[in-house]
Parts: structure tokens; C-alpha cells; sequence
């Protein structure tokens, strides 16, 4: 008896995209898996940005997810981003920020700096970007790739950011590695 009450307390303490699949998945949790999850954080304030691992396989199957309910209402991301993950899914981090006015980007100097100055930084290594995907009117996100350099020896990674067109552009995002785990693996 107290195996079994282990092995359920255990099911139980596990959070519900663990537990459950995601077309098990309610609305609720969908929402909570793109806005409060470990894949997501907040990238400071003024105007407070949602900073996400898209790359990450369960912001993926919750955007598939949200999709398929739609029934094509909800459009996918930019084709020329989504070519790009069939040829490099396997090779980058994909930080995507959900971008409140698209039409306000900055200038192109800033874009230019956002490209030199946001970096990964994994342990005391930098690495720049490797693409990216400006954000419009269609599809409001920023998608900055990075090179996959984090391993799950990593304690964490951090995320530096220049932010065109924001008056406090320069913000971190730090994600913890431990906390990416999805049904028994490193997701990012």
C-alpha cells in the first residue's frame, strides 16, 4: 500500500503537461503553458514584454494545439520563420517575444544593434544571433534564433537582449535548465 500511495502522490505532483497530452490539454492550461510555464518569462517592464522558447516542444504542441481547435482560424507563424525551423529546428534556440506594436520596430541602426548585441550567454561563452524574424502586423512576434549550446549540465542560460524601439532597450532574459524538462528531456 504505501508504493502505491507514493507512486500516486508522485502523478500528482507533477504538472498537468507531464500528466496529460495536449489535445488532453484544456484552455486553461494552454494558456498557462504560453504565459506562466518555465518556457516563458517576463523581459522586464516599460512596457513588460513575454519572452518564450518557441522552440521549446511544449509551446509548440500548445500553439499546435490552439490551432488545430481553431479549425484554420488561428494562423501559423511567418512561412519564411517556419522554413526555417524544418531546416534548423534541431540546431537553434528560437527566443520569441510577443512585440505590442509591430509597426514600431525601431530604426534600422537599432535593428542593426539588436543583431551585434543580443546574445546567449552559456556559463561564461557568448553566441549571437543566427537569424531572425522581425514582428508584423499578421504575426506580432520577434524571433531571434540562437546556435543550441545549452546542455542540460548547464545550470542556466541567459538571454541578452537589445530591444529596437523600446525606450529601455537593453534587458536579460534567464532561463533555468533544470526547469525545462519535458516527459524526461532538455526542452528549449
Amino acid at each position: 500500500m504505501p508504493h502505491a500511495l507514493v507512486a500516486l502522490l508522485f502523478f500528482l505532483s507533477q504538472p498537468f503537461w507531464e500528466t496529460k497530452t495536449p489535445e488532453q490539454w484544456t484552455l486553461q492550461e494552454i494558456d498557462q503553458i504560453r504565459r506562466t510555464s518555465p518556457w516563458v518569462q517576463s523581459v522586464g517592464d516599460n512596457p513588460p514584454l513575454v519572452a518564450f522558447l518557441a522552440t521549446a516542444a511544449p509551446i509548440q504542441e500548445a500553439e499546435n494545439e490552439l490551432r488545430r481547435r481553431s479549425k484554420g482560424a488561428m494562423r501559423g507563424p511567418d512561412p519564411e520563420y517556419a522554413d526555417f525551423l524544418r531546416e534548423n529546428g534541431g540546431e537553434v534556440i528560437v527566443l520569441a517575444i510577443y512585440w505590442p506594436h509591430p509597426e514600431n520596430f525601431g530604426t534600422l541602426a537599432e535593428r542593426r544593434r539588436m543583431e551585434d548585441k543580443s546574445v546567449l550567454v552559456v556559463g561564461h561563452k557568448k553566441y549571437g544571433i543566427v537569424g531572425h524574424f522581425p514582428p508584423e502586423a499578421v504575426d506580432p512576434v520577434l524571433r531571434l534564433a540562437f546556435p543550441r549550446e545549452v546542455t542540460a549540465a548547464d545550470k542556466s542560460f541567459t538571454i541578452q537582449l537589445y530591444l529596437p524601439g523600446m525606450d529601455f532597450p537593453e534587458r536579460d532574459v534567464q532561463f533555468w535548465t533544470k526547469d525545462l524538462t519535458y516527459r524526461g528531456k532538455l526542452e528549449m
